[in-house]
């Protein structure tokens, strides 16, 4: 498809992304990224292609703009909306520059790797629930205590509070969505609890500390600075809030994926050094977070387009790791050769632990393809919205044990 030039901001698509029925991957956002690599919505601009993304997520004009999420949905106050504004997701220059720096050491591929025999045994115990029985639900069976346990694991907690994590993180997360405002009481109520859970273990972790990455974060230094207990507390809740519910639903999609591709779940079974690939292909197609949001701190312009100071782009993962441009044979194929896809956003703001997503879901789509045939859907399956952070919440498959 050739590259198209930019419409006026008036003749741009126009995507009511705020409807909760409202899919991005409709043909809507199809025909509108044929036409343009951007559109008009309720909440600013939608970036539709994967070039356009690549070029924006790293622009000196943008800042991250998920802070004003909260706002977006007329929610102002509250433990969540204070929370959020206070994570190291929206912190900016150099705030951002020295949390990350402290951080990093508990994120880096080599405090991961050693959680590997960890992840390989969690999916196994759970496999082993429910593999005579031939079906499950996914998400209840496996995702959901998939994640909590590994979270769990992750901070240092006994695996048997993973599903308290599960439920705390799923409440919150409902604030990510497009129903963030009518879901206000429980998004409130969850994040008040997780942060009492958080302070706790922290209390433990700088008491006792461990080898896991709470314990790591409490003792974060860089010279004479430290995080503070506030800083602590605001990443142990993320690292429970974010590590919970982004990697069940990914998981949940990337399922979702597998039964529409029963082919590549036997490539995968065939080829397990593939695992890692079949994560990023899960990803592309079906991220979990669809869109990626950025904020203009001053008037610019980009590839004809006159963007003002305040203005919010939604970056839109899904359009992108789809775009016919960036990815031509853009089926779903976990051997192909793919050009980036950005299911962890991209910048400053890349995902801090995006080394243990990838790795931990990489762990469980090879172990699965091992001990389960290709599954096939065994009911009627049920998501949350298709816009902001989605995924299934019931998921029921069929299989045959290997």
């Amino acid at each position: 498809m050739p590259q198209q030039e930019t419409l006026p901001l008036e003749a741009a698509p126009y995507l009511d992304i705020s409807n909760p029925e409202y899919s991005i991957r409709s043909p809507e956002v199809r025909a509108a990224r044929d036409s343009s690599w951007y559109a008009r919505t309720p909440y600013g601009l939608a970036v539709l292609r994967h070039h356009e993304m690549g070029k924006l997520l790293i622009h000196k004009s943008l800042r991250q703009g998920s802070h004003a999420w909260p706002e977006h949905n007329g929610v102002n106050e509250g433990h969540f909306a204070k929370w959020w504004g206070e994570t190291i997701l929206v912190t900016e220059g150099a705030d951002h520059r020295r949390l990350r720096q402290l951080v990093n050491p508990a994120f880096s591929p080599k405090t991961v790797k050693k959680l590997l025999p960890e992840f390989e045994r969690i999916t196994n115990d759970l496999i082993d629930d429910f593999i005579e029985k031939g079906e499950c639900d996914f998400m209840k069976d496996f995702a959901d205590p998939y994640a909590g346990r590994v979270l769990a694991l992750l901070i240092g907690l006994p695996e048997e509070l993973a599903g308290e994590i599960l439920e705390l993180s799923a409440s919150m997360g409902l604030a990510l969505g497009v129903t963030y405002k009518q879901s206000l009481p429980e998004i409130e109520a969850a994040t008040e609890k997780m942060y009492a859970l958080v302070d706790s273990v922290l209390e433990e972790r700088i008491a006792n500390p461990g080898d896991d990455m709470l314990s790591m974060l409490a003792s974060a230094s860089q010279g004479e600075d430290k995080l503070s207990r506030e800083e602590l507390r605001n990443m142990g809740v993320m690292l429970a809030f974010a590590g919970v519910d982004t990697t069940r639903n990914q998981l949940g999609l990337g399922m979702s994926m597998f039964l529409q591709n029963p082919v590549q779940w036997e490539i995968l079974a065939e080829n397990p050094k593939l695992d890692m690939a079949a994560s990023a292909e899960c990803m592309r197609m079906r991220p979990t977070i669809t869109w990626v949001t950025r904020e203009a701190i001053e008037d610019f312009e980009f590839q004809g387009l006159e963007i003002a100071k305040g203005t919010t782009l939604h970056l839109f993962s899904e359009s992108a790791g789809t775009d016919p441009e960036a990815f031509p044979e853009a089926q779903f194929d976990i051997t192909a050769k793919r050009d980036k896809n950005y299911g962890f956003g991209g910048g400053m703001h890349l995902c801090l632990g995006q080394i243990v997503a990838k790795n931990d879901m990489a762990v469980a789509y090879r172990i699965l393809s091992q001990r389960l045939t290709a599954p096939k859907a065994n009911g009627q399956a049920t998501y949350l919205p298709d816009s902001g952070n989605t995924g299934p919440t019931y998921l029921p498959i069929a299989f045959a044990k290997r």
